[in-house]
């Protein structure tokens, strides 16, 4: 059997079926001579086979071509069976979504072959542009946090309904590698793909290993000491106490991945997940009981950035990413960045804690207020779920009445909402990211879930979090925003063929000149009074950092508990000013001294950026700028398929508009530490130079007097750089406003190109959908407002 069959029974949710077609030897050629004899052998189950045999039937008919019969049959065909009841069969929505985008996409990709064969004229080349431009696959990535022990990898299991995929148990949990879980959209098998820091990163990261070994020879107490060791030891067992620090790097300690070595990333490929769960561990995991009278093993995740494990036929994990994210950033800088990079990335965050601890134990809370500004105004999360986990465990309970346990046990989980919510509240830091409303809490029990004769599997409220992905996937708009391009292309496709409009194409483009100057004003008018509102901010962030940086300082500089404190303060200076301990408590200088900068514009930035989905940027004004098109078609019938487009235009346009100023708006945020960042390098280069006796005082002293010497200038420059960008990201949202919807306008209405081939089958067909996806959408909202 080739690829092409195997995908294709994938794509049409019939996986299960792979290994009896690769049994009869079935490829793509003998795929469509199937007939209906041939289906029942190699299908004999009535539900799977009346998919295969619906999918088949689209598939021969296949996007059109040049042939017009074959149009002519395609047509036909789809008027005998609309979309409506070709969704008849489908057991769940998204699937039949998946199904439409697969034939659309079919068919845009025919539309631009043959394109491609026709003369190259500027319309021409816009409609290919624009078939180009349709196809972004945007997924959405949840961030999982939460100490080993609490639960995380058993939680992931059982919502994704993989009990054996991640390790969990008595082997230890490394706390650097981020481990990234999403659907194997390529084969059906279980992949993990391991990313490796690059060779010279391990070398620098060894240089400071060395320098914390030779520095605590005296003090093995020390957490960053017994950090090192514990690192060393899982890479090299306890071979490298007799290793110089410069053969660390021998090439024969990587043989076993080779990868590392040359750079590259390394494959894992197996059929079930018990059998890669058991491959990848090594390179996510330790075990403390290593070296016990047995043979050493290697881990290898000192090494590891990343690791993806993608799951093969997996629905919630659709166009869903789970990320189990360590609790705060890393010693390493590339892991470190890209630690970054998933938190802001995160549209929603969950914290797993457990359920006996979930207000007491610490570290949960201390990660949701480390992180929350990389979540909310350095990021794009919408949602935080507090998990708790293990909700079924009751010390001390013999009772025999089942009831009379469920009982206690709902309401303990109520109990437990109640106090998180009331904690959350507290959280003054957390709330200029985050309102109340954010806050979602869960109870579950990964291990009651899993049993196959549990009568209370709602009650562990992990089915609560499994619809949350299912709606995830379905809310997502890939789907919708494809199809609703390519019927506005289509649609300018059969507009330009058509004649003598000159008329109604003059008056149209008169009307729509007048609106775009006019709302274009309005939206200059609303961004000036928001780089007002953010300059007085900043003013008043600038005065107090001036006047109160020596006091914010001072805490980190002289700590309560100041043993061994200069070895803490060297890796912060060695490592421009940010520090995380062995604990994985994080000191970062850059951070504490631009606080009172980010502090005054966090309020007016969570106005400005919002992340809640009913909400937009800019107070709203891009989402409320438009050109009216349905209006229009009413008065101007005869360039209805040019106004079809222009209105499938702007509404692209408006998605990839408020895309872009949710990723800048990060930049924008971060560029007050950043600039900070930039101007303290000197001085932590010269306070990392000394050595010896007083070093401690000696980086101090350097540290203070850098501050005292530069506030009256650092401050004003971090002010002045994020005022530029937030006025560089207006400009260029106006311009971008700008010019788009005139190029449409140029290329729809005062552009004729009467050799575009006629692709009116595959407009008719699209449009169905398209109606479709509308009539799921209204309806969908419909039900959301009456609940």
């Amino acid at each position: 059997m080739d690829d092409f069959v195997c995908n294709k029974l994938t794509e049409w949710g019939l996986s299960d079926w792979i290994e009896r077609f690769k049994d009869e030897g079935i490829d793509k050629e003998s795929l469509e001579c199937l007939d209906d004899q041939e289906i029942d052998h190699l299908i004999p189950k009535v539900g799977p086979r009346s998919k295969f045999k619906k999918r088949l039937k689209l598939f021969k008919a296949g996007p059109s071509t040049s042939d017009t019969s074959v149009k002519g049959k395609r047509k036909l065909d789809f008027q005998r069976e609309t979309p409506a009841k070709r969704r008849q069969c489908d057991t769940k929505g998204s699937y039949s979504e998946e199904f439409i985008l697969s034939d659309v996409k079919n068919i845009m990709r025919c539309v631009y072959e043959r394109l491609n064969f026709e003369e190259n004229t500027k319309l021409n080349a816009f409609l290919k542009t624009k078939i180009c431009d349709l196809d972004t696959d945007k997924r959405e990535l949840v961030g999982v946090f939460g100490k080993t022990g609490a639960g995380k990898s058993s939680l992931i299991n059982a919502i994704i309904g993989e009990s054996n995929l991640l390790p969990s148990g008595s082997i230890k949990a490394c706390t650097s590698v981020m481990i990234k879980v999403e659907a194997n959209m390529h084969n059906p098998k279980y992949e993990a793909e391991i990313e490796f820091i690059t060779k010279e990163e391990w070398k620098d990261e060894l240089w400071s290993v060395c320098n914390i070994l030779e520095n605590n020879q005296e003090n093995g107490e020390d957490e960053d000491y017994r950090d090192t060791v514990e690192k060393l030891s899982a890479l090299y067992g306890e071979e490298w106490r007799n290793i110089s620090h410069e053969n660390l790097m021998d090439n024969k300690y990587f043989r076993e991945i080779p990868e590392f070595l040359q750079n590259k990333r390394k494959i894992l490929t197996c059929e079930s997940a018990r059998e890669l769960s058991a491959k990848f561990i090594k390179y996510t995991r330790s075990d403390s009981r290593d070296g016990e009278g047995k043979e050493v093993k290697r881990w290898y995740w000192p090494v590891v950035k990343c690791v993806t494990v993608r799951v093969p036929n997996n629905h919630l994990l659709q166009h869903v990413t789970l990320v189990d994210l360590p609790g705060c950033g890393d010693r390493n800088k590339s892991r470190d960045r890209m630690w970054k990079e998933f938190v802001g990335n995160c549209s929603t965050v969950w914290i797993v804690t457990e359920m006996n601890r979930a207000v007491a134990e610490k570290e949960p809370w201390e990660i949701l207020e480390n992180a929350c500004s990389l979540m909310g105004n350095g990021g794009q999360c919408q949602q935080i779920h507090f998990i708790c986990t293990k909700s079924d465990h009751l010390e001390n309970w013999d009772a025999n009445s089942k009831d009379a346990f469920h009982t206690l046990i709902i309401k303990r989980n109520v109990e437990a909402k109640e106090e998180v919510q009331k904690e959350f509240s507290k959280l003054k830091n957390v709330k200029k990211h985050f309102s109340d409303d954010c806050l979602k809490v869960f109870t579950v029990s990964a291990k009651e879930f899993l049993k196959k004769e549990n009568l209370h599997k709602d009650k562990t409220e992990i089915p609560k979090l499994q619809e949350f992905l299912q709606n995830l996937n379905d809310c997502h708009s890939e789907t919708l925003n494809y199809v609703s391009g390519a019927f506005g292309i289509l649609s300018l496709i059969q507009g330009s063929s058509c004649r003598d409009m000159a008329g109604s194409k003059a008056d149209v483009c008169s009307t729509l000149g007048e609106k775009i100057m006019k709302q274009l004003i309005d939206i200059r008018k609303s961004m000036d009074e928001t780089y007002e509102a953010f300059e007085k901010c900043l003013n008043e962030g600038v005065e107090k950092s001036v006047r109160s940086c020596e006091v914010t300082l001072r805490p980190i500089l002289y700590p309560k508990k100041s043993a061994g404190f200069h070895r803490t303060l060297k890796c912060v200076v060695e490592n421009s000013g940010i520090h995380k301990t062995g604990k994985g408590k994080q000191i970062n200088l850059n951070l504490k001294l631009s606080s009172w900068l980010t502090d005054s514009i966090d309020e007016e930035f969570k106005k400005t950026f919002p992340n809640e989905g009913k909400c937009a940027s800019f107070h709203g004004v891009i989402n409320s700028f438009s050109l009216n098109a349905e209006e229009l078609i009413e008065q101007y019938k005869a360039v209805e398929l040019q106004l079809i487009f222009l209105k499938t235009e702007e509404e692209k346009m408006k998605t990839k508009l408020n895309r872009i100023i949710r990723d800048r708006k990060k930049l924008v945020y971060y560029s007050l530490t950043g600039t900070v960042e930039e101007n303290m390098q000197e001085c932590y280069k010269k306070a990392a130079v000394f050595r010896g006796r007083d070093t401690l005082r000696n980086m101090r002293e350097t540290i203070e007097k850098h501050v005292q010497d530069s506030k009256n200038i650092m401050f004003k420059m971090a002010k002045k750089v994020m005022l530029h960008l937030l006025k560089k990201l207006m400009e260029e949202t106006m311009e971008t406003l700008e010019k788009t919807l005139n190029e449409a306008i140029e290329l729809s209405l005062k552009t004729d190109d009467h050799s575009i081939p006629d692709f009116s089958t595959e407009l008719e067909l699209v449009k169905q959908y398209y109606e479709e996806l509308e009539g799921s959408r209204d309806e969908e909202m419909r039900e959301t407002a009456e609940a």
